[in-house]
């Protein structure tokens, strides 16, 4: 992965585990998560063999992207609404829509089409710092049902919207059918304006509608606090431009506070940017491989290595869960396989593609997979997961009842680090010192 001011653009942020609404996201989306100025791809070579000749479509004017008969569908469809359609017409909305639907016939979710607008605010989300309301949320893949994950500083805070609430409707529209990047466009927007958000709130049962002021929200990547036992807590919510620095700056923190063990969260965090989860694995690993990726021939396109500069050497133990994803595996899977950290939890959501962003020459861009990528053990994780070493199923009822104190994860975490520094676990696990969590620059 190369860097914003260099040449190319990948992401990791798978489509179903995250969008952050004015703090960050998803690529993001968020695959990630997601930088750089990406240069546009040039059209393969045509394929002018005989039996492709006699299978291709007559297309209008010789175009090889639109047929003719298809040419033909949008022109009376075109002139039935010139004559019926009640509502102004917005010509860019109805061909930004076909692109759309041109793309999503690849019948690949993390394959899109962003219009200029979009894709300048896909490039303001990896800088960690946007406008928007200031939660962090999942949808799920088979039911698209959009769940608050994590509620930050921010608009959304400050109304009571809470983690787990289910957003049922933007701005008086019924979102249940539309996709994640969708979604965030209607909550994002110009800063000062209002926007409304309807959610169902599984705890009592209830609905709630919040009006909110949209404003610049700091993206939260990296928190850290020292826990007793002189145990070091990282938690990582996404992959950032900021985060690799603001991961290792809270290591140095905590080594100064005299830590001996450290965890790192993972958990709900759906990818980012390729090239800071390697730079952080550098940082924590020996010299070797960290990730590599394959085109669909099977040539491996890139290699990803850590250099012996620094090592992690204390105990280290990595939580993760089924909204763990892509840069998020990358890590967690790089951890696993060099048998420096132990994994806690539950099995991660299982995104091995690697997405690029092409931009177009009107300003807008088009995002493709375009490999699949291994781990150090050449493990493809892709639709499977990493599963972890210490299975721990989260108990959301006691997190829910205790406001955040009872995390029976973490407990889980603490314990496996206790083991490790040949300490009692009687003591209580997730009370901490004075330290407050980090937020980014």
């Amino acid at each position: 992965m190369i860097t914003t001011k260099k040449l190319a653009v990948l992401t990791l942020t798978a489509v179903m585990p995250f969008a952050l609404f004015g703090c960050g996201r998803l690529s993001f989306t968020k695959p990630d998560e997601p930088n750089t100025v990406a240069t546009t791809q040039q059209a393969s070579e045509e394929d002018t063999s005989e039996e492709k000749a006699t299978t291709e479509v007559t297309t209008l004017n010789d175009s090889k992207v639109v047929g003719v008969d298809t040419n033909y569908k949008l022109e009376q469809i075109q002139d039935i609404l010139g004559k019926n359609f009640y509502f102004e017409q917005d010509e860019q909305k109805k061909q930004d829509g076909i692109i759309k639907g041109y793309m999503e016939g690849l019948d690949d979710p993390y394959s899109v089409y962003y219009t200029a607008e979009e894709y300048a605010k896909f490039m303001e989300d990896t800088d960690g710092e946007y406008v928007g309301v200031g939660v962090q949320v999942s949808q799920a893949a088979d039911t698209n049902v959009v769940t608050v994950v994590k509620v930050f500083d921010g608009p959304a805070k400050k109304a009571g919207i809470e983690a787990g609430d289910v957003i049922t409707e933007v701005a008086g529209t019924d979102i249940s059918d539309m996709d994640l990047d969708s979604i965030v466009d209607m909550i994002r927007g110009k800063e000062g304006t209002d926007v409304v958000i309807k959610v169902y709130r599984k705890l009592d049962g209830k609905d709630y509608e919040f009006s909110m002021k949209r404003r610049k929200v700091e993206n939260p990547t990296v928190e850290y606090k020292m826990l007793d036992n002189n145990i070091g807590y990282i938690a990582v919510s996404s992959f950032y431009e900021v985060t690799a620095k603001q991961f290792i700056d809270a290591v140095g923190e905590l080594n100064v506070q005299g830590m001996e063990g450290l965890i790192v969260d993972l958990r709900d965090n759906g990818g980012g940017l390729l090239d800071i989860a390697t730079e952080m694995l550098d940082f924590m690993l020996p010299e070797g491989k960290l990730v590599y990726t394959a085109d669909k021939d099977g040539n491996i396109t890139d290699e990803y290595t850590s250099t012996d500069e620094q090592q992690f050497t204390k105990p280290l133990v990595v939580m993760v869960n089924g909204y763990s994803a892509s840069a998020s595996e990358i890590f967690a899977g790089a951890i696993k396989d060099y048998g420096t950290g132990t994994l806690v939890g539950t099995k991660t959501y299982g995104k091995g593609i690697v997405q690029r962003m092409f931009p177009l020459t009107d300003g807008s861009a088009v995002k493709i997979t375009i490999a699949k990528y291994f781990t150090p053990k050449g493990n493809d994780i892709h639709k499977i997961g990493i599963e972890p070493d210490v299975k721990v199923e989260f108990d959301a009822q006691a997190y829910r009842d205790s406001n955040g104190e009872k995390d029976n994860q973490l407990d889980a975490a603490v314990e496996e680090m206790m083991k490790k520094l040949g300490k009692s676990t009687s003591t209580s696990n997730t009370d901490t010192n004075a330290k407050e969590p980090e937020k980014n620059e």
